[in-house]
């Protein structure tokens, strides 16, 4: 909390909600099971009994608080029990969904990786999550298939390899995304690596923030791709330059997706990079303070941003928080490219080249992983990157091993020059995995990319394709250009079955934007193959010239977005 010399809190407009749950407005008695549970005991607090009891006890001794709550902390997520139907998804108990095995996320703030790293991440795969990794949108790694009672082995290997899965969930400070050429590109505005390493160094696991009303997402890139993806996190550090002050970032805050989905708001303001560790720590403190605790539906901090305003918000962020108030600072200049993706070859500044490459989706193998540790020692320096659209990038690489490295990756199916549709598609864990999931989406994308591949040779417009289990947006669906949200419709007898609620023409980058959503459009998951080709073909035949996919899908007529499928 700031000091007690700190100026009284500002008056809260009449607008603001009363009773909200808000500690800086003294409702500090939990308001829900979540509340409760945390306030009967910190989430972080649970790593012992992970380490020293419940391994010996066994699955079925684990206390459900700590189970479906505290374990979050340390990111474990019990997997969804095989064979529920989509359709069970949101009536059975979280027992009746439970399986005793767990998800394991592994924090890797900036997506940074060394070959050894990844080597430990990938004798963890295959020797305790049977071969099954995926690369996330957040520049995680999961595995799956993961006992309790390995858990301490596989901490104990992670952590003497420098990584952790500290806070890697739960309601807390995640993982920081970055740019994965970070001090690497010569385009970039300003290299965020330090900062990011002294926020996670001064505040992954510190007890202050451990209980945040809900997850606090953060991006701190100088990217000129904008990467980062600072439209859709609760708090961004965007790379500009001050006509005066030189390189530093301009703050954003409030966006988010889900079931609300938000942009974020720029607060106007120009942060130094000494400063940017101090304005971080005072957002999350503001969060934490004046975060909506009553209802976890309107927990995250872009409920507050969108009741209070951006003004308010940088007001009380400076009297209360910080230091002395920010100066005032430009925007972010336009994305160098909107795909976003660094895939490709692209020349480093110092000569060599980083070389990123797609996976099919983002689902690997530990087996896979090791081999692409390898490479990055024998083509490059040993160093990768995962991005913020479920790809590897490996850095360092010289020219005369350029073109060995791709061919070596193409052997793993690891494609450094992909069709813009592997290119562009993203999936969920989806019902393979996910307790909350309602349809599979890893292996509808892998058919879903082979097919368009097959039907659509000729198709060259970068397309976005992003498919989701269920409404929370983990595959960010509502800025795709063509989104898919998991969810039971009617097939051609009225059965209901899996399929998807369809979104077109989100996007961001100049012109962000969240999906058009037509009533009643929606395709079975049968039918998504014959809906998306017919959907591309219509675009097309009907696109103006350089007309982009979001564009066209913004102002076509609704008989168009049909695209003859189911």
């Amino acid at each position: 909390m700031p000091s007690a010399a700190r100026p009284a809190r500002s008056t809260a407009p009449a607008s603001r909600p009363k009773g909200a749950g808000q500690w800086a407005l003294g409702y500090t008695e939990p308001l829900n099971a979540n509340e409760q549970m945390k306030k009967d005991q910190g989430g972080l607090e649970v790593r012992e009994r992970i380490l020293n009891v419940y391994p010996k006890t066994g699955f079925d001794s684990i206390d459900p608080q700590d189970l479906r709550g505290r374990f979050r902390w340390w990111g474990l997520y019990t997997q969804r029990r095989p064979g529920i139907s989509g359709g069970r998804t949101a009536v059975l108990e979280p027992e009746e969904l439970d399986d005793s095995y767990f998800m394991q996320r592994i924090r890797l703030d900036g997506g940074r990786m060394s070959a050894d790293q990844l080597r430990v991440i990938a004798d963890i795969s295959t020797r305790y999550g049977r071969d099954v990794a995926d690369v996330t949108d957040r520049q995680n790694i999961q595995l799956h298939w993961i006992r309790i009672e390995d858990v301490p082995a596989i901490w104990g290997a992670l952590e003497g390899a420098g990584m952790t899965t500290a806070e890697s969930c739960g309601d807390t400070p995640r993982v920081i995304l970055g740019c994965p050429l970070a001090g690497v590109d010569g385009d970039e505005v300003i290299d965020g690596t330090a900062v990011i390493d002294e926020i996670v160094e001064r505040f992954v696991g510190d007890p202050t923030l451990a209980n945040l009303p809900r997850k606090f997402k953060t991006a701190i890139s100088g990217c000129a791709d904008h990467c980062a993806m600072h439209e859709i996190n609760d708090i961004s550090f965007v790379g500009v330059v001050h006509p005066e002050l030189g390189p530093g970032y301009d703050l954003w805050v409030g966006g988010g997706l889900s079931t609300n989905p938000m942009l974020a708001v720029r607060l106007g303001t120009f942060v130094p990079p000494e400063r940017v560790v101090e304005v971080w720590h005072g957002v999350a403190r503001l969060f934490r303070d004046y975060g909506y605790r009553r209802l976890r539906t309107r927990a995250r901090l872009k409920f507050l941003v969108a009741d209070m305003g951006a003004e308010w918000v940088r007001a009380t962020l400076e009297k209360e928080y910080l230091t002395a108030a920010l100066p005032d600072g430009p925007p972010p200049a336009p994305p160098r490219n909107e795909g976003r993706d660094h895939v490709g070859v692209h020349r480093q500044r110092d000569g060599r080249n980083a070389v990123g490459f797609a996976p099919r989706a983002g689902r690997l193998t530990g087996t896979i992983l090791r081999t692409v540790a390898d490479l990055a020692d024998r083509h490059g320096a040993g160093r990768i990157r995962a991005t913020t659209t479920q790809k590897l990038v490996i850095l360092d690489v010289p020219d005369a091993q350029v073109d060995p490295l791709e061919a070596a990756l193409a052997e793993l199916d690891l494609v450094v020059n992909p069709s813009v549709f592997r290119r562009g598609t993203m999936a969920c864990t989806g019902i393979e995995f996910c307790k909350l999931a309602i349809v599979e989406t890893k292996a509808n994308a892998r058919d879903l990319i082979t097919e368009l591949e097959r039907r659509l040779p000729g198709f060259d417009e970068p397309i976005g394709i992003h498919i989701n289990g269920c409404p929370n947006a983990c595959a960010r669906f509502q800025v795709a250009d063509i989104g898919l949200k998991g969810s039971l419709v009617p097939d051609d007898a009225g059965e209901m079955v899996e399929g998807f609620q369809v979104h077109l023409g989100g996007h961001l980058g100049t012109h962000s934007r969240l999906g058009r959503k037509s009533r009643g459009l929606k395709v079975t998951a049968d039918g998504l193959l014959d809906y998306v080709t017919g959907l591309l073909s219509t675009y097309q035949a009907e696109r103006d010239d350089s007309e982009s996919f979001a564009d066209w899908a913004q102002r076509a007529d609704e008989s168009a977005l049909t695209g003859g499928g189911s």
